[in-house]
Order: C-alpha cells, then sequence, then structure tokens
C-alpha cells in the first residue's frame, strides 16, 4: 500500500489536516503560564472568581496573586478590593479562605490579604468594580424654564442661544436651591 505524501516548501510548518482548531485551544497555554506566574496553579479560580466567592464579593474584589512561603505551611491569597470596601471584605475573610480552599479541594490557601486601590485608575480595565450611578440632573421646574427662555431671547445664532439658556437654567436652579436651604 502506498502512503500519501504532503510536501510542503521548505521554511514553512506543515499543514495540519484537521481544519481550523478552536480558539479555546490556541490561548489555553499561554494563558496558564500567565497564571502560573502570578501564582494561580488552578485557573478556574480567577476565571470562576463569582461561583467562587458569591456575586456581592465578586463585584468588589479580583484575586490579584497567590505567594507560597519557604515553610510550605499554605499560600497567602492577595486580593484587590476598592478602598472604601476593604473594612467589609476583611470582615469575610475565614468565608473567602474556606470557599477558595473548597475550589482547591484541600487547605491550600492558609492566609487571604487585601490589597486597597482606587476605584479607578492604574488598574482600570482589568478589574471589575461596580460604582455607584452618578445622580442625573435635577428637574427643572416650567418658572425656571419660562425665565432662561426670555434671557436668551434676542439670540439670533441657534447653538448661542441653547447655551446661554442652559445657562441660565443651571444659574437659577442653583440659585433656587440656596434659597430654598
Amino acid at each position: 500500500m502506498a502512503t500519501k505524501q504532503t510536501f510542503s516548501k521548505p521554511g514553512r510548518a506543515p499543514r495540519r489536516r484537521r481544519g481550523f482548531a478552536q480558539m479555546s485551544g490556541l490561548i489555553k497555554t499561554p494563558v496558564k503560564t500567565a497564571g502560573e506566574k502570578r501564582g494561580f496553579a488552578v485557573m478556574r479560580l480567577l476565571t470562576h472568581w463569582e461561583e467562587i466567592v458569591g456575586p456581592d464579593l465578586a463585584r468588589i474584589t479580583t484575586p490579584v496573586k497567590m505567594g507560597y512561603s519557604r515553610d510550605g505551611f499554605g499560600a497567602t491569597l492577595t486580593i484587590l478590593a476598592t478602598g472604601s470596601n476593604a473594612p467589609m471584605v476583611q470582615m469575610q475573610l475565614p468565608q473567602i479562605r474556606e470557599r477558595v480552599n473548597a475550589c482547591y479541594g484541600y487547605s491550600a490557601i492558609s492566609r487571604v490579604s487585601i490589597t486597597q486601590t482606587a476605584p479607578v485608575g492604574f488598574h482600570e480595565g482589568r478589574a471589575r468594580f461596580e460604582h455607584a450611578p452618578e445622580p442625573g440632573p435635577a428637574p427643572v421646574s416650567d418658572e425656571i424654564k419660562k425665565a432662561s427662555a426670555d434671557l436668551a431671547e434676542g439670540t439670533q445664532d441657534e447653538g448661542l442661544k441653547r447655551a446661554i439658556d442652559q445657562l441660565a437654567q443651571n444659574f437659577l436652579q442653583r440659585q433656587g436651591a440656596k434659597e430654598g436651604n
């Protein structure tokens, strides 16, 4: 029986016969090595953090690093949390340690430390901290709308007219708030 041979040009990798490869298979090794550099032997801790610690804690924390001591008495898990939420996370450290150890299947974590950070800044894009929504503008009364429209009435440029109207509304609204307090 003759076997089919595939020839390729020199300097090129041989062609695969399987066709397209799944993306998860292509990035599995680089992601695993990056995680191992941070001390995470089990990647499930990073990928399923919300399932492990619960949605409330996952919203305000993220695992950053695992450090192993020379004594071999367990690792230290470092968690990133916003400064305002750190005291609440501090109270829940025993539960976090129990849940992470349950993920590993043995007592891998002996200590959990918290690193406090600002909700925005150097770690932006990597940690997903939820922020309280900013309050929208207060409703403008009809009296203020009428007064601001009267002030902008003589202006012929539409852009300038809208700007004067908005400025007058802001000023009159703040003026009314000061008088009301």
